[in-house]
């Protein structure tokens, strides 16, 4: 299943994500003409960070939903930038990138071994894959209290065919299936990005984009707005220091691999 996400909503409460986008684009010396696959391009603006340390090379940035790519390509032009509305899982590109480079997105891809096929597909020899998504303990408090409201009386039957829809697997659990792979190189990685939120405001607005998409749409109409504020409110108890930030825990898998 894919999900809409609200682009504008999304690039407003998205600050780590592009905190470690960031970080993960300073790790390269570009040539310049390299030519780049982001995976879940979202709003965009670390799909444009790319694209300027490119100027004689060619980034592309697709996106399942159509709310993101509308918001990236309204606040990003260049001639050397492309955004596509493209599922992840349908990608079928061949000897076409130096780079495959995902950020913050790919704990929405449940298969990872047809991933990373495709992956290994898409890059050119020498060609380099660099992830960064989420690990076993992320956001624990945040499944910790959505577990909680989905088995409220007045919502369970809502949840009956639910499927969880992420993939956050434990280092070694990627570890793995990195080495099933036929990668000449690979490194898996974990690391400890746990956020402080600066105020009840940052954290709601991450709570409702993008992270209570996915539950919502087996919500019926009338009662989106309670749930939704069911499990604010119970974030707000469950995540609130004694300064008025919010705490929450984010882990991440990181991958490197050189085809």
């Amino acid at each position: 299943m894919t999900f809409e996400f609200d682009g504008k909503k999304y690039k407003a409460a998205s600050a780590h994500q592009k905190e470690w986008g960031s970080k993960l684009i300073s790790e390269f010396n570009f040539k310049g003409n390299e030519r780049v696959l982001d995976l879940g391009c979202g709003d965009g603006a670390i799909t444009a960070q790319l694209a300027k340390l490119l100027p004689y090379g060619k980034v592309l940035g697709i996106d399942s939903s159509k709310s993101m790519i509308e918001t990236s390509g309204n606040s990003y032009k260049s001639d050397n930038l492309t955004f596509k509305l493209k599922d992840i899982n349908d990608i079928d590109f061949n000897n076409d990138f130096d780079l495959v480079f995902s950020n913050a997105t790919l704990h929405w891809i449940k298969d990872h071994f047809k991933l990373l096929n495709k992956v290994y597909k898409a890059l050119k020899t020498n060609g380099v894959v660099r992830f960064n998504f989420a690990a076993d303990g992320n956001c624990s408090h945040f499944f910790k209290v959505i577990k909680e409201v989905m088995a409220l009386d007045k919502y369970i039957n809502y949840f009956k065919n639910f499927e969880w829809p992420w993939f956050m697997p434990t280092i070694e659990e990627y570890q793995a299936l990195a080495n099933k792979m036929p990668f000449k190189e690979e490194k898996v990685w974990g690391e400890n990005a746990d956020r402080v939120f600066p105020d009840v405001d940052s954290m709601v607005k991450w709570v409702d984009q993008p992270s209570l998409v996915p539950l919502l749409v087996y919500v019926d109409k009338k009662d989106k707005e309670s749930f939704r504020n069911e499990v604010v409110n119970r974030m707000i108890k469950e995540t609130i220091q004694n300064d008025g930030k919010c705490f929450e825990t984010f882990r991440r898998v990181n991958f490197f691999a050189r085809r």
